[in-house]
């Protein structure tokens, strides 16, 4: 007899469970903050703390008593293939940097994902407790309130976000030379040092550009569908559809988008 708990989750269940597994991980970072904690480098300016790899533990123990067939993909070492098809991609913290030197800009984002599709995302700032939300076809959220993408048509009248590769110091790929060209474009660019964040304010109208290199899927699974759901776009930088290797990330609210484009090609 097929037991009921063997019945695939709905959409809306696992968005229920990443919101409650992503406000537990939030919980314990900010309640560490500004305590004494070990930071370890993964490259010379990379690093990794002790509350990342505590933030993990936390949502994978979460999501494994819930759901032992799913599988993980989490940014500190942790791929567990799974069994049924769903997966969760994990960020547990998401501004490592910041949070490593006390500035109190990080989110944790966790996606869910059966085989290739991105089902629902979740990106919560404890620091904020803004909770940003989205299932597939169904819209995105900040604390339970629809929001859409900015109606800015102009890359002169555009605020946008972006974020510097770890490997700055020795990749002659960069951002930089984007950067120049678009600081002189629009009327300013913001660098948070949350890939995720930045993605949920271009979905909600903060920003209305966001752009960077060598992200990986772990950082964008969740934001970059809460930006398509709440009406933006997400490309790569050539405008083919965004993979998620993360490797050059677009995503705007629709109506720049060619614009930033043109810029992209130009200065690569």
């Amino acid at each position: 007899m097929t037991r009921l708990d063997k019945q695939p989750p709905t959409k809306s269940d696992l968005l229920a469970d990443a919101v409650r597994i992503s406000r537990l991980a939030g919980k314990l970072l900010k309640d560490r903050l500004l305590t004494d904690f070990a930071i370890d480098h993964k490259g010379e300016v990379d690093i990794v703390t002790e509350m990342d790899r505590s933030a993990q533990d936390l949502i994978e123990q979460e999501v494994l008593l819930k759901y032992p067939d799913h599988g993980i993909l989490a940014e500190e070492d942790l791929h567990i293939q799974g069994s049924d098809g769903f997966h969760w991609i994990v960020d547990p913290l998401d501004g490592t940097t910041n949070y490593a030197h006390r500035f109190p800009v990080f989110s944790v984002s966790i996606a869910v994902a059966y085989r290739n599709d991105v089902l629902c995302g979740v990106v919560y700032n404890p620091v904020s407790e803004e909770l940003f939300t989205a299932i597939r076809g169904e819209g995105a959220s900040l604390n339970a309130l629809p929001i859409r993408v900015s109606k800015i048509n102009s890359l002169n009248d555009s605020l946008l976000g972006t974020g510097f590769p770890y490997n700055i110091r020795e990749s002659s790929h960069t951002n930089l030379d984007h950067f120049k060209e678009f600081a002189i474009r629009t009327q300013g660019i913001r660098r948070c040092g949350s890939a995720a964040l930045d993605l949920c304010f271009v979905a909600c109208g903060r920003l209305d550009g966001f752009w960077e290199l060598n992200l990986k899927s772990w950082d964008i699974a969740a934001g970059a569908l809460i930006v398509r759901e709440a009406g933006g776009v997400t490309t790569d930088f050539e405008g083919s559809a965004l993979e998620m290797d993360g490797s050059r990330v677009l995503a705007s609210n629709g109506h720049i988008h060619e614009q930033l484009l043109e810029i992209l090609k130009i200065s690569v």
